[in-house]
């Protein structure tokens, strides 16, 4: 489970605490007021409280990084709205599994008119078949569906179930709101460490809370490491800030190879090559090196820039891209991130330009509108003059004019059977040489 408490079924929807579960475990909040972080969805006001307070809903999809509190707000919200809470997870269930949570829910709603909260974890692993097979039952309300993912579930679960569920973005928990949740741990007597005689500097919970990224189960878990391997000095447990720094050691880099960190890591990468900000760009590379993401994806989107957005303005900067991604493959890493850093620099502080990517956008355009044209005669292959001079066809509209038979080694002439312009350059970097070359000829068109 993905979540940071996980609730189990029982009598009293499984909210007992157990001395033996882990602190993270023990907790998980048992109202919307314990939810550490979550405001923009969970404040007074916002559409998800509304919703729970009146218990109006019927399908939700939470979705987010690990230890953001999916699982955690799903059984809240069975408890807060007096229903069962069933749960299942995308990896291990299937369908009949599926069926039977469906045939309880049923008898429960029968015979003791008591909804159901049907929680699946990771829903994004069902397929197709098995999610298609909890449409009938949300149509008909025999359950309550809540999913929780990882993953952006408008790309990574079935259309049908997306239009059915309101859909919820949980982010990563703030450090201001991680803090508290500590505190709130160290003191609470029932479920936390509160029978116990500790000392937590303040320094230190920031900097668990810190290092957590966001990630509140992550945090729980080091002040429990922190607080079972401190040994009392005189009968207190001190927890100062070399202990927090001994009992979470690295900072886990939130970033998922294949969900949104992914795709937003690298997107803001682009973003910032292509805004002309070396300081940025070098940074997400460093995240997504950090995290191990391929750093032969990342030399591609690098050869992919230097096209896309840097261009004629600096045509050494497709050279250099492929040249640091051939680099990369000759010297493997570590060493190769150095190579992917030096063509990150040039091409965030070349001039930019994106008129060859304009252009070829614009004629794709027009040939995607039907908008084809033949090739005019003198352009054709000689056979293909051939027989158009046999077939009678104007011979001057054939004769085809040698570029360097003319002084500069241009004539004008046309390459279209209709004037259309595509290409415009800018003045930026190199391109300025070639705007001046090309309006150059292009006036000379326009004598003829």
């Amino acid at each position: 489970m993905d979540s940071l408490f996980t609730p189990e079924d029982s009598a009293s929807n499984g909210m007992e605490s157990h001395s033996s579960e882990p602190l993270a475990a023990r907790m998980r909040p048992h109202s919307l007021s314990e939810i550490a972080g979550q405001k923009h969805i969970l404040a007074e006001g916002k559409l998800l409280r509304r919703a729970i307070e009146a218990d109006r809903f019927t399908s939700l999809i939470f979705y987010g990084p690990p230890g953001t509190g999916k699982t955690t707000l799903a059984s809240v919200i069975a408890r807060s709205t007096g229903s069962r809470f069933e749960s299942l997870n995308g990896v291990e269930s299937n369908v009949a599994e599926i069926r039977a949570k469906i045939e309880a829910a049923r008898t429960y709603q029968t015979l003791r008119d008591q909804t159901t909260v049907l929680f699946i974890d990771e829903i994004h692993r069902f397929n197709k078949a098995q999610q298609d097979s909890l449409l009938p039952h949300l149509e008909r309300g025999t359950v309550r569906f809540i999913g929780a993912t990882t993953h952006n579930p408008y790309f990574y679960v079935n259309s049908p179930l997306v239009s059915r569920s309101q859909i919820f973005q949980l982010e990563p928990v703030a450090t201001d709101h991680l803090v508290p949740l500590l505190e709130r741990a160290l003191n609470d007597e029932e479920r936390g460490f509160g029978k116990m005689k500790i000392e937590a500097h303040s320094d230190a919970l920031r900097h668990l809370a810190e290092k957590a990224d966001g990630d509140a189960r992550k945090a729980l878990t080091a002040l429990e490491l922190a607080v079972l391997t401190t040994p009392p000095d005189n009968g207190t447990i001190i927890i100062d800030l070399a202990i927090a720094e001994e009992s979470i050691q690295q900072k886990a880099v939130l970033y998922d190879s294949d969900g949104d960190q992914h795709y937003d890591t690298i997107s803001a990468f682009i973003k910032s090559i292509r805004g002309s900000d070396p300081d940025a760009a070098l940074y997400w590379l460093s995240k997504m090196l950090h995290a191990g993401e391929d750093p032969r994806f990342i030399a591609r989107r690098l050869v992919i820039s230097a096209s896309e957005d840097i261009g004629l303005a600096d045509s050494s900067a497709l050279q250099l891209a492929i040249s640091a991604q051939q680099a990369l493959e000759f010297v493997g890493m570590p060493e190769g991130r150095i190579p992917l850093a030096h063509a990150t620099v040039h091409l965030a502080t070349a001039p930019k330009s994106n008129s060859a990517y304009k252009a070829l956008g614009a004629a794709q355009a027009d040939i995607e509108k039907g908008m084809t044209l033949k090739v005019p005669e003198h352009l054709r292959t000689r056979f293909r003059k051939q027989l158009s001079e046999e077939s009678g066809a104007d011979k001057a509209a054939m004769h085809y004019l040698y570029s360097h038979d003319y002084e500069g080694n241009f004539t004008p002439q046309a390459y279209l059977p209709e004037g259309r312009t595509y290409y415009e350059p800018t003045i930026n970097g190199m391109e300025k040489r070639i705007k001046d070359r090309l309006d150059f000829w292009r006036s000379q068109f326009e004598e003829k």
